[in-house]
């Protein structure tokens, strides 16, 4: 296995850590909050990281092509759904946010079929930043906790989804051909 993968196999192991120590919250409480926000920014770091070594090195394999983006869609929803279950996040926004995930890996899946690559648009890279520094925001400890005010988290929460339905309507019209097919 090459590095490339190895880091995104870190990502993927890096999840279940987040949770328990976002969840359980095993340390005194300023520890716990740095402890979850340094291991969500660790992984976050991973999905550039990985990417770039795989082109750089000339490593891309076809488990990279797989496993770097659906640990991408794990990572940032078990933290949505972490923090739904803390109370932390509306669960309407959850299920948006999350069923565009499902969605979009349909779409793909739907387009592979038919031999045809969905490349990550600029509106999804756009929408990954948005969803990262959302969950990085309410993932702030003290001191930073003085950042986190209603306006501010309500205009970066509307800015996510607003930007996951708008990535989710290109990639539906930019695959509209394959709603018309007859396989």
């Amino acid at each position: 296995m090459n590095l490339p993968n190895k880091i995104t196999l870190l990502r993927v192991f890096l999840i279940p850590a987040f949770l328990v120590i976002y969840l359980v919250k095993p340390f005194p409480e300023i520890a716990n909050e740095w402890v979850v926000l340094v291991l969500f920014v660790v992984a976050a770091i991973t999905d550039a990281v990985d990417g770039y070594l795989a082109r750089k090195l000339g490593q891309v394999t076809n488990f990279g092509k797989l496993m770097d983006p659906l640990a991408d869609k794990m990572l940032v929803c078990a933290a949505f759904i972490a923090f739904t279950y803390t109370g932390s996040m509306h669960a309407w926004v959850t299920i948006i946010l999350i069923s565009r995930e499902f969605y979009i890996s349909g779409l793909r899946q739907l387009a592979l079929e038919q031999n045809i690559v969905l490349a990550a648009s600029s509106s999804a890279k756009w929408k990954t930043g948005m969803q990262i520094a959302l969950i990085i925001y309410l993932l702030l400890p003290f001191p930073f906790t003085i950042l986190q005010i209603a306006p501010l988290e309500i205009a970066l929460t509307i800015a996510t989804v607003a930007i996951s339905i708008y990535s989710a309507v290109q990639y539906t019209y930019k695959t509209r051909s394959l709603f018309h097919t007859n396989s």
